[in-house]
């Protein structure tokens, strides 16, 4: 009978420390992770700084760069060094070895000696430098080729780097759509709240009937699923600006720019066309591509012609490693010709001569590409801007029809399934006037970086 007694009073003062518990936690509640504020121009330094796409056409350059020195090396006289240890009786080898070290005697002429020599130990140092004086200029050409790669590979940095900062603007400008878009759905939610409270009273009033109420429950039940789908989509523009400027996924960035038009110039077609095709990165490094292609054509024809080289050579021979011998020297000057490799000259050159006519036809092919990209990017522009200018009208006569419709339901002249579907066309107009921001944005950007001139400093990037 004790224990049972007990039991109550157990569970209430439970109860009172879990209630004390809850009322603690909800006075303080977890600390949210700190938003680092961000601007657009400060997204394009990071990811400049930290995208791994930068960092692998940057690594490209330093190969072509280091390309350039092997390239020169060729030029330059090859010296090696050698230390050899070696012991024998090999009657040849014995005498030779003798008159290297400077050790050989009258008595080295005895035949028995000279048939079968005692072993001997020989030591020799051996410094011998080849220099190639001249190879038809196979060298030298070598060297431009390896030069017209490195400024290819620079070429390849800078349109990567475009190609980075035009990611950087989408997804930057996507984020905002995503955080305009989930406030027009909240507002959308908070109208439907409104709506659903406006029908229950009218109901309960005799004024409509309880299908305005039922209606008016869809509606909310529809705007709180955009409303999910809405913040899932920030969630997911944040990974993905995250992603682009190449730092940890659970990063947290607080974009400090508003989604706004802002004034941004343009050029005639013409023009973007022609400064395109002198200024495109991507496009100038197919040009130093088929420069390149060119003189590796031109190696190979050289590769046809003789080569003179000069050879010296300084060596040492000593009985013992520390012990005194001999030293001698050599020079010579060679002429080297190839008079028969089995065609394999001839099958470099014929390859050298195709690989070219390849990067001529690629280079066609690039510049009608990039003729046809800008027309499209400027197109896209265009009709951007012009469905901005539409929505920018649709929003506002969206917000009066949605008043006098209001006006209109208020006063039991209209139903309610046309003010939700006013509201809704509110809603819709709000959410295409933000998308056709974004895309005139995001085009311009486009734009520029079909004609070559996409920058940290770019219009688009700097806000005005």
């Amino acid at each position: 009978m004790t224990n049972r007694k007990r039991q109550p009073s157990i569970s209430l003062h439970l109860v009172a420390i879990a209630s004390a518990l809850s009322l603690f936690l909800l006075c303080f509640p977890a600390a949210v992770p700190a938003q680092t504020p961000l601007t657009l121009s400060q997204a394009v330094q990071i990811a400049l700084e930290k995208n791994p796409l930068r960092k692998v056409s940057l690594a490209d350059q330093q190969a072509a760069a280091a390309d350039i020195r092997d390239a020169r090396a060729e030029l330059w006289p090859h010296v090696s060094f050698a230390e050899s240890f070696t012991r024998g009786n090999d009657p040849v080898y014995v005498f030779g070895a003798k008159l290297r070290q400077r050790r050989f005697t009258q008595g080295d002429f005895d035949l028995a000696r000279l048939n079968t020599p005692t072993p001997l130990n020989n030591f020799a140092t051996r410094f011998e430098a080849r220099w190639n004086l001249f190879d038809f200029r196979e060298s030298w050409i070598a060297v431009g080729r390896a030069e017209r790669l490195h400024q290819a590979a620079g070429r390849q940095l800078e349109r990567t780097e475009q190609e980075l900062v035009f990611q950087v603007i989408d997804a930057y400008f996507g984020l905002l759509l995503a955080a305009k878009q989930q406030q027009v759905a909240e507002e959308a939610v908070r109208t439907a709240e409104a709506n659903l409270e406006r029908s229950r009273t009218r109901f309960e009033a005799g004024l409509v009937v309880e299908s305005d109420v039922l209606s008016a429950r869809v509606f909310l039940a529809s705007r709180q699923q955009e409303l999910i789908r809405a913040r899932n989509a920030v969630a997911v523009a944040g990974a993905q600006l995250n992603h682009e400027l190449g730092v940890p996924a659970e990063s947290k960035f607080q974009p400090v720019e508003i989604l706004a038009e802002r004034p941004l110039p343009v050029a005639a077609l013409d023009e973007l066309e022609a400064r395109a095709l002198a200024r495109r990165p991507d496009f100038l490094r197919i040009l130093l591509e088929e420069e390149a292609q060119k003189k590796s054509v031109a190696m190979a024809k050289a590769a046809f012609g003789p080569r003179v080289n000069l050879i010296t050579a300084w060596e040492a021979d000593n009985p013992a490693f520390l012990g005194n011998g001999g030293t001698n020297w050599v020079g010579s000057l060679e002429v080297e010709f190839d008079l028969f490799q089995g065609g394999a000259k001839q099958a470099r050159l014929a390859r050298e001569r195709a690989v070219q006519d390849r990067f001529a036809a690629l280079r066609a092919r690039a510049e009608s590409a990039l003729r046809l990209e800008v027309r499209r990017a400027y197109f896209d522009q265009e009709a951007a801007r012009q469905q901005v200018e539409v929505a920018r009208a649709s929003v506002a006569q969206a917000q009066e029809s949605l008043r006098i419709i209001q006006n209109r339901y208020e006063a039991g002249l209209t139903t309610v399934t046309d003010l939700l579907r006013a509201e809704e066309d509110a809603t819709r107009s709000q959410t295409q006037y933000w998308e056709a921001v974004y895309r005139w944005l995001t085009s311009y950007a486009n734009l520029e970086l079909a004609r070559g001139t996409l920058s940290p400093q770019s219009p688009v990037v700097v806000a005005p």
